[in-house]
């Protein structure tokens, strides 16, 4: 139950420094948010909790194909 309250505050850690940082500066809290934090998270925590390398090696790929449809999003989404 530790590891899992550990988990939830590190990641909603994460949360809220990036919409501190957005709050302060658009640029800076857009390049925090436009890093692939939580992905990296998950990695790590599927890592530690022991899961095989091919299993964290297809969420990374999964991840990244499902990333590349929705970049046209953040285009659309600039234009307005």
């Amino acid at each position: 139950m530790a590891w899992l309250a550990t988990k939830y505050l590190l990641t909603a850690a994460v949360v809220v420094l990036v919409s501190e940082l957005a709050r302060r500066s658009d640029k800076l809290g857009a390049l925090v948010a436009a890093l692939p934090l939580v992905t990296l998270l998950t990695l790590i925590w599927l890592h530690v909790e022991g899961q095989g390398e091919a299993r964290v090696a297809n969420h990374a790929w999964y991840t990244f194909w499902y990333v590349v449809p929705t970049l046209p999003m953040f285009l659309a989404a600039c234009r307005a």
